[in-house]
């Protein structure tokens, strides 16, 4: 049977997927942009080293990202859920979703597909500030019921 244990085993390991993918293409970086360059039909040749530039800077935010939920998700299974750290992470998730956007707009400048990117990065970024608010206020409220107590 589904349990909330086992969901958060998948999450994990989703992550963990995650994290071999991101290192995969940073390696195979100049490999993925000559491949991409060349099939390409926007002819974007010139532009191999715009690419290159956008996927090592992309991985920072990309990995600190990963690095956080995985923290998240193991203090949530260790029973850690309405702390004030969990805010901070998601505070810094949403922040590097941010990030991430920020360098797929400046991308824009050579390559208009993007825009993709950057709107979805945005967006994740803001969906994640409205489930940080959300544990912000519970975290408060959970303060004031253990003060009450």
């Amino acid at each position: 049977m589904w349990n909330g244990e086992k969901s958060i085993i998948l999450t994990k390991l989703c992550i963990v997927i995650f994290m071999g993918l991101l290192l995969a293409v940073v390696v195979s970086a100049p490999w993925l942009t000559d491949w991409f360059t060349d099939v390409s039909q926007a002819g974007q040749g010139e532009n191999r080293a715009y690419f290159m530039a956008t996927i090592y800077v992309g991985f920072v935010p990309a990995a600190y990202l990963l690095y956080s939920l995985f923290k998240l998700l193991r203090r949530i299974e260790t029973g850690q859920v309405f702390t004030a750290e969990n805010v901070e992470l998601l505070r810094r998730i949403s922040w590097t979703c941010f990030a991430g956007a920020a360098v797929a707009l400046i991308s824009l400048f050579y390559y208009t597909p993007w825009a993709f990117v950057a709107i979805a990065a945005a967006f994740m970024g803001l969906i994640v500030r409205v489930v940080k608010n959300v544990v912000a206020q519970a975290v408060e409220l959970k303060n004031e019921a253990d003060y009450i107590v």
